[in-house]
């Protein structure tokens, strides 16, 4: 089996990185683009359709291998690709966040009546806070695509240790998606490396968040409390943390948290000194090391609660050191996040 998913691997990596190319000229020739001006870094138009590329390295490849057998994945890739569709859609034009959050919500309610849930209280209650869950990370990954590489960076070191716990578990059938997965980022990483020539746009961030929040859910099914927990928040330590330091400073500073501003994680560590390619690196050790604590939960190496006390003095640490770092607020509300290099989100 190991040779079957290097393969997979591999063929998702390939069809990432070559169907980026055609779709770059696609966006250029439909002006799918994001253009410079105001706070934008980039100096010409940058093209979307970079989360396209993602889905069709991700999904094509898993269900060459897996077939339609696995209800749960299926499930998961459908859901998942409706919302890349969602994010195309608001990439070409901006829908309002009532549509996109009735249309994820639809998406994460089939997921779980699939059977993917979270067992945190053992009663109805975990149905709902599944969708809750998927929703929210889906959109901090969202949030999360603020700056060259960033995203892209995380999710490939998230997806692949989630492929290694998920290996470790005996789930092969999400092991092959989430190796696919790691390998799409991988592959469309040297389009999106800073100075990117190519942006995931919407349509892969919303893409990427929806796949990772469904196959850590799936890897904690039927685990303790605590076990759960910790399994959704390790794999997801980078993003959780960016919307808590999002939201926390702009309602401390009494700026309404839906309005956009270059105050993300990423942006503070780029004025600290760090340039865009160190800042997607540091995101991305940050995500292993928290990915690693996470599988050594599952390997019973450590108890999930000293992991998450670990991971949560790691977060302090972090938050204190950017604390007094000055984030700029946007000039203007949105709520829909702007798409932009080192974009105000």
């Amino acid at each position: 089996m190991s040779g079957t998913i290097a393969l997979i691997a591999g063929a998702a990596c390939l069809l990432s990185v070559t169907a980026a190319v055609p779709l770059r000229r696609l966006a250029l020739r439909w002006d799918l683009t994001d253009r410079p001006g105001g706070h934008k870094a980039h100096t010409r138009p940058t093209p979307y359709l970079g989360g396209v590329a993602i889905t069709v390295g991700t999904v094509v490849p898993t269900v060459i291998a897996l077939g339609f057998a696995d209800l749960q994945i299926i499930a998961i890739l459908l859901a998942a690709a409706t919302v890349s569709l969602l994010g195309l859609i608001d990439d070409i034009t901006p829908l309002p966040a009532a549509t996109r959050l009735i249309v994820e919500t639809a998406v994460a309610i089939g997921v779980v009546f699939s059977g993917v849930q979270a067992t945190v209280t053992g009663t109805w209650l975990d149905s709902v806070l599944t969708v809750v869950w998927i929703i929210v990370m889906t959109n901090s990954f969202n949030l999360l695509d603020n700056m060259d590489g960033a995203l892209g960076t995380v999710t490939t070191v998230t997806a692949g240790l989630l492929a290694a716990t998920a290996l470790l578990q005996g789930h092969t059938s999400l092991a092959v998606l989430l190796c696919a997965l790691a390998c799409a980022c991988l592959g469309f990483l040297p389009h999106n490396w800073a100075p990117a020539r190519m942006f995931m746009g919407d349509s892969g961030s919303l893409f990427l968040g929806f796949t990772v929040a469904c196959s850590a859910t799936v890897l904690v099914m039927g685990r303790s409390p605590d076990a759960v927990i910790a399994g959704l928040f390790l794999p997801t330590f980078m993003a959780t943390v960016d919307t808590c330091v999002v939201l926390l400073s702009r309602l401390l500073a009494n700026r309404p948290p839906l309005r956009g501003g270059t105050d993300h994680v990423s942006h503070r560590l780029r004025r600290m000194g760090l340039g865009t390619r160190a800042v997607a690196t540091t995101l991305g050790a940050i995500t292993a090391f928290t990915g690693a604590l996470c599988l050594t939960t599952v390997s019973g190496q450590l108890p999930p609660l000293v992991a998450m006390v670990v991971a949560g003095a790691i977060a302090v640490t972090l938050a204190g050191l950017l604390r007094d770092t000055n984030a700029r607020p946007s000039a203007q509300p949105s709520q829909i996040p702007q798409k932009t290099h080192e974009r105000r989100r």
